[in-house]
């Protein structure tokens, strides 16, 4: 079921340390609507001790609730991320935090256009774009999450979903260096299910070929491609390997201990 591929050929595995082409592997932990107060200075604490590799950008994410709170008690080395922002400045918008509240908060980093919020909430590809201008534009860095739906893989359409999600986001954006782009597979999403790491290859190739051509050769050098989709202590070390692979955006492994040995996988 899992086993459509793109029309072209991935590249070899990059060696297994180091870092690619320059880029910093980049670990991000999304903790969705999950925690409580003890269980975010859990996890907190755990990666407070833990012996992370030092070459590895950290970023974790937890609900809005609790932003202040990891970032009162995490190292400094590990950043902090909102799950969600708005695409306009501090006034009458019930429900949403703005860039400047957030950069006020010590967050430093926001997560956009996950597919959660694309399919459950309906935001569209223009109204994403515009959040990530408008973090971007107020200092944040931003995980902009991209990723088609099984239906969409079966009939041949994964490039063109991920395309036109990118694509809105270039029409608004010219400077991608504050940009990490993570390619979700939704069917992968808290299933279980893996896309084989041929799979992501392919994928993360292509977008870095598009940046190439819709962007620019230094922000296809330059801008990290993250995979998320069930990344695991036990899937991590072999997506690691993949050339074009520059990290991952982690969900419920990143509430377990094991979300260090993710962290590691390069180690």
């Amino acid at each position: 079921m899992y086993a459509h591929t793109l029309q072209h050929k991935a590249e070899a595995p990059a060696p297994a340390t180091g870092k690619k082409g320059g880029r910093q592997f980049f670990v991000g932990g999304n903790f969705k609507m999950n925690g409580t107060i003890s269980q975010i200075k859990e996890i907190v604490g755990h990666l407070n001790d833990a012996k992370c590799d030092s070459d590895v950008e950290v970023v974790i994410s937890p609900p809005a609730i609790y932003l202040l709170l990891a970032r009162e008690h995490l190292r400094k080395g590990i950043e902090v991320a909102a799950q969600n922002v708005f695409d306009k400045p501090n006034g009458a918008f019930t429900g949403e935090i703005s860039v400047s509240q957030l950069k006020d908060s010590g967050i430093t980093w926001t997560i956009v256009g996950h597919s959660e919020r694309r399919t459950i909430i309906q935001e569209a590809n223009h109204f994403v774009a515009n959040k990530v201008k408008a973090a971007l534009d107020g200092g944040l860095g931003v995980v902009l999450c991209c990723g088609e739906t099984l239906e969409q893989r079966e009939s041949n359409k994964t490039m063109d979903v991920v395309l036109a999600q990118l694509g809105a986001v270039a029409k608004e954006v010219k400077d991608w260096s504050k940009i990490v782009i993570a390619y979700e597979p939704v069917w992968a999403i808290g299933t279980g299910k893996v896309a084989s790491n041929e799979q992501a290859q392919e994928v993360h190739h292509a977008i870095r070929e598009w940046l190439g051509k819709d962007v620019s050769s230094e922000a296809a050098n330059a801008t990290r491609i993250i995979y998320g989709g069930s990344v695991s202590e036990k899937n991590c070390k072999d997506l690691a390997k993949q050339a074009d692979i520059d990290g991952f955006l982690v969900g419920g492994a990143s509430l377990k201990p094991a979300f260090v040995d993710i962290i590691n996988a390069r180690s």
